[in-house]
């Protein structure tokens, strides 16, 4: 690759050891996708955020030990628990720990705790045309295809990179030619009344995932009035069945105002239909439960928008939670925030709802346990918890004898 001065600097360790091994990864980048140079990004969101093995925690320490700090700004995607209400999620000390690590890391590197996979929704949302480095592949899709914006697929650790040097290797997505579609897919058949249901967007994005995999592809047929979650959940769908960076939807996102403008004056290499017969199909697929009782409901995955909570709110008024069933929603600390203050978390909390920030599954699925409290203490537990069976004791012996006869059984 052709190098500046001050990039050479940068290999040379003249910026420091951080700077140095970020560098060096994203010139080998570079150099593996055949990119004459390097481009400056104005932001970058960090996939990389979710404790999973010992390596990706000791890189993003490494990086901030070294003196490795954001020189754009980082936004984070979530953890994969609660962190500021693990407690409640009975994630044991061991386990937390070292997500907070990974937390302090990061806010060490002088990253933006936005913890949150759908940085479109709010916070420093990107301009149409404007370089990023994102990871997260629903946020990725979003930001090309919604947004107009440009950034590749960029995989954990090398986000971390991109972030220390507000650099990246120019190729792929960033460059418009790279942009225009090459294969066509038609909504063929479907009636008007289908897209009543917000559900069916989702599903087209799985199919459309499915079809085109890593390729740009253009859509025609989707309604312009489509709404803006209804495009999350179509970027979510497609980015999870395929590797989707960029889509163009004729008449709805920006580099798609016509078919000829998406597709840069040429034909479509493959042309595919989506039909009312393969979304039942894909619904069919996708539909695992053989049973109409369910144990667990989860949802917010991108996370929630206000918006999403507005409707399940006015949903669920004058109803509640089944005493069998736990009930999950995700979002993010900022979106929690508006809830809270706007009374909907409370009507929320009545219909029993847990509303839980950032990522946080209970680490005890599956798992044997014991929940004892001291008392009433049961009446100030989160509300999923007070479901569960507890065992109180007034004094101490009370909780030896209960804790023998847990273990005994195990």
């Amino acid at each position: 690759m052709r190098l500046t001065d001050e990039e050479k600097r940068i290999l040379d360790g003249k910026q420091g050891a951080a700077a140095r091994m970020a560098l060096a990864v994203l010139v080998e980048l570079g150099e593996l996708f055949g990119a004459e140079e390097l481009m400056t990004v104005s932001q970058v969101h960090i996939d990389a955020t979710l404790y999973m093995v010992d390596a990706g925690l000791e890189f993003v320490e490494k990086m901030a030990d070294l003196g490795g700090e954001a020189a754009v700004p980082t936004s984070l995607n979530p953890s994969s628990i609660d962190l500021q209400r693990w407690k409640a999620y009975r994630v044991p000390p061991e386990v937390i720990s070292k997500h907070k690590r990974m937390e302090a890391a990061y806010l060490k590197m002088r990253a933006i705790p936005t913890w949150t996979c759908a940085p479109y929704q709010h916070g420093i949302i990107p301009r149409f045309g404007e370089q990023i480095a994102w990871g997260e592949s629903n946020a990725i899709a979003f930001a090309n295809s919604i947004i107009g914006a440009r950034t590749n697929r960029y995989a954990d650790l090398m986000d971390i990179c991109a972030s220390i040097i507000g650099k990246v290797p120019k190729f792929g997505l960033h460059l418009t030619e790279n942009r225009k579609a090459k294969m066509l897919v038609r909504l063929k058949e479907i009636p008007t009344q289908m897209f009543e249901n917000e559900a069916i967007y989702p599903l087209l994005g799985y199919l459309f995932g499915e079809m085109v995999g890593d390729q740009v592809a253009a859509i025609t047929g989707i309604p312009q009035n489509i709404k803006i979650d209804s495009l999350k959940g179509f970027c979510a769908a497609a980015a999870s069945s395929g590797a989707v960076g960029l889509f163009h939807m004729v008449g709805v996102t920006p580099e798609a105002q016509t078919l000829d403008m998406c597709l840069h004056g040429n034909k479509p290499e493959n042309v595919c239909d989506i039909t009312p017969e393969l979304i039942k199909k894909a619904e069919d697929r996708l539909w695992t439960l053989k049973r109409d009782a369910v144990d667990l409901v989860v949802t917010g995955c991108p996370h929630y928008s206000s918006s999403e909570f507005i409707k399940l709110a006015k949903l669920t008024k004058g109803k509640k939670v089944h005493s069998a069933v736990v009930f999950w929603v995700f979002t993010n600390r900022s979106v929690y925030a508006w809830i809270e203050d706007n009374g909907i978390l409370a009507d929320l909390t009545g219909f029993n709802a847990n509303v839980a920030l950032e990522l946080g599954i209970a680490h005890t699925l599956g798992k044997e346990y014991l929940l004892v409290g001291q008392g009433d203490t049961v009446k100030n537990l989160y509300p999923m918890i007070q479901k569960l069976r507890i065992h109180s004791y007034k004094k101490p012996k009370e909780l030896k004898s209960i804790v023998k006869d847990f273990v005994g059984r195990l």
